[in-house]
């Protein structure tokens, strides 16, 4: 098994960081399509399916949706702690608790703090979960049933797929690199020191980070965070992107701050987990803002490629 361990330092991957090929000018064709398949493939078969089952859960009683009040927010809470749990919750119980691959391919060859008065709790993982269950699902919660009730009662457009195929399936592909562009902005605010102080360092407490880090963040980092979905009251769509959309932010970052590599499959086998791209800003905090599939990074010369540090302006 490949694991370019250090020993008492944890794994560093072997291979640089590049820029996505669909980014060259031309973009080459076939590397194109072999990015976007292994961007979207497995993990995004997982996200489709939970997105897909939340969005059944909400159809249930189609009137909930024409009233913004606890009903509805207690409703889709509801269905997005359950994902959350489940997503973030089996990574931690695989890889923490039962430490199925003990340390292989973790970036750092240690366990989540405990006993550290720097955490809620005196436990990074329970102060994790807070943060993560009490504000982060209940933020995204609220923005989620916002945009469904102005769909639902005719505040913005909806458009079924029976009706615009093509425009929702583009809609659904560029969702996460139009976030990636949202996330880029809102993340270099964050790290105005100001900011940084009030908010933001609350997040990057976790350098040595899990699953539950993921959406462990201020109040004030959720609500900027999770105003992507606010993106759907303004465009039409269709109630099942708006569900996929909070999926994306909202599970999506358990599995990009998992501190593990690789999810070892079979002995053998290996799947690519959590993000190295954004390890390294954990790690160096000043350095890849954004993400590696919109790379604006490297126009503000903030790109780490995990080999060489970027050049100081």
């Amino acid at each position: 098994m490949e694991n370019n361990k250090i020993k008492d330092k944890g794994y560093t991957p072997e291979n640089e960081i590049k820029i996505p090929p669909i980014y060259r000018i031309p973009p080459p064709v076939i590397q194109s399509i072999n990015w976007l398949y292994n961007f979207f493939f497995p993990w995004w078969i997982l996200y489709f399916a939970m997105a897909y089952l939340g969005y059944l859960f909400i159809q249930i009683n189609p009137q909930i949706m024409l009233n913004f009040d606890f009903k509805l927010i207690a409703l889709i809470w509801l269905k997005n702690f359950f994902f959350l749990f489940l997503f973030a919750g089996g990574i931690h119980w695989w890889l923490y608790i039962r430490k199925k691959q003990t340390l292989d391919y973790k970036y750092y060859a240690k366990w989540p703090t405990e006993n550290n008065s720097k955490f809620l709790f005196k436990n990074q993982v329970k102060d994790n979960m807070f943060w993560s269950i009490v504000s982060g699902c209940t933020i995204w919660t609220i923005f989620e049933a916002y945009v469904l009730c102005k769909q639902a009662t005719g505040g913005v457009t909806v458009y079924f797929w029976s009706e615009q195929p093509i425009y929702l399936f583009l809609c659904m592909i560029l969702m996460p690199f139009i976030g990636g562009v949202h996330f880029y902005i809102i993340h270099r605010f964050l790290h105005i020191p100001i900011i940084y102080k009030i908010a933001h360092q609350l997040h990057h407490r976790n350098i040595n980070t899990g699953p539950w880090s993921g959406i462990s963040m201020h109040p004030i980092e959720h609500i900027l965070y999770f105003s992507m979905i606010a993106l759907w009251a303004f465009i039409p769509a269709d109630p099942f992107i708006v569900v996929l959309t909070g999926i994306w932010f909202g599970i999506g970052p358990a599995q990009s701050h998992a501190g593990f590599n690789k999810l070892v499959l079979f002995k053998t086998k290996t799947l690519e987990l959590a993000d190295h791209f954004h390890h390294l800003h954990h790690k160096h905090f000043e350095l890849n803002y954004g993400n590696i599939y919109a790379p604006i990074d490297p126009i503000f010369k903030t790109f780490h490629n995990g080999k060489t540090f970027p050049r100081k302006k």
